[in-house]
């Protein structure tokens, strides 16, 4: 009916399995801690704070654009 092997399991041997599965998860972080790992600590850590921008910087910015899209406009009205 179902494919989940663990359905077939006994009780005992789903203890062992969970036993294993703490044992690798320990061994893991060890690992981690011990090499130093990069990709344990961003995974652990809080995410980065996005930036906020001044409403000076977001002016410069709309400026930019509207000005990029203006002679966009008219490189394509002229053709």
């Amino acid at each position: 009916m179902t494919n989940n092997p663990l359905v077939k399991l006994s009780v005992q041997q789903l203890k062992k399995a969970v036993a294993i599965r703490e044992k690798i998860e320990t061994l893991q972080k060890e690992l981690d801690r011990a090499g130093g790992s990069q990709a344990a600590a961003t995974r652990n850590s809080a995410p980065k704070k996005k930036g906020k921008l001044s409403a000076a910087a977001r002016a410069r910015i709309s400026a930019m654009m509207k000005a990029r899209w203006r002679k966009f406009r008219a490189q394509k009205a002229k053709k």
